[in-house]
């Protein structure tokens, strides 16, 4: 990937369907976000976490559990990226679309980057789950259920056999009881952009993901 493949005349908003005709890396980088105007019950600016779905040296699409609107500014940081300042162009019933600021030196960097992420993903040997104490699902959203039987969309960090971590616009306090999915378990920490859920009781590797995606029971009406 080259920087020069990318023509710097479009970066102005495009639609998703436009960046999916562009030469980009499908990857899955873990990171977070912010937006603007979300605050928590201290005033301080709430930080959710995202992943990456297809990114190039210009835009990406991300995977979020908090959607903002077409024109936010938004602050977002990843692991193998570091921080970017965005803008949204475009949205998902899920996720958004990013214009990524950045000088052309960083771009260059980039483009760099994610030829070396396409290389490794090509040429990584597949390792079983169970040799992982934690791994990122395929499955980004599931939902969250409280003991009164009220349901929140979230959005998975990651999962082991014993617990889950959850981003959510939900922000429960720590001991409260709910179920992930078909998981019930306990909030047992939280952290800059989440919280983690502990399983009442230890689930099969095999089991795990199926059971916290599943989606809630109707409650009558």
């Amino acid at each position: 990937m080259e920087v020069r493949k990318y023509s710097e005349t479009r970066l102005a908003r495009m639609s998703i369907a436009e960046f999916l005709r562009q030469r980009a890396v499908e990857v899955t980088v873990s990171g977070s976000y912010s937006l603007p105007r979300w605050y928590d019950c201290e005033g301080k600016l709430r930080t959710f976490a995202c992943r990456t779905k297809r990114v190039s040296p210009f835009r990406m699409i991300v995977d979020v559990p908090v959607v903002g609107k077409i024109g936010e500014r938004v602050t977002s940081y990843f692991q193998d990226f570091g921080e970017f300042q965005c803008t949204i162009s475009a949205t998902l019933k899920s996720g958004f679309l990013m214009e990524l600021d950045m000088t052309r030196a960083r771009r260059a960097w980039m483009s760099e980057k994610l030829t070396w992420l396409e290389k490794k993903q090509r040429d990584a040997s597949v390792q079983e789950l169970r040799n992982d104490a934690r791994f990122v699902p395929q499955v980004s959203h599931t939902f969250l259920t409280l003991a009164d039987g009220s349901t929140h969309p979230c959005f998975i960090i990651d999962v082991s056999t014993a617990g889950v971590a959850i981003s959510c616009e939900y922000d429960p306090p720590i001991g409260t009881p709910l179920a992930i999915g078909a998981c019930v378990g306990r909030v047992i920490r939280k952290f800059d952009n989440g919280f983690a859920v502990k399983f009442a009781e230890k689930q099969q590797w095999d089991d795990v993901v199926r059971l916290i995606a599943r989606s809630p029971v109707p409650q009558p009406a």
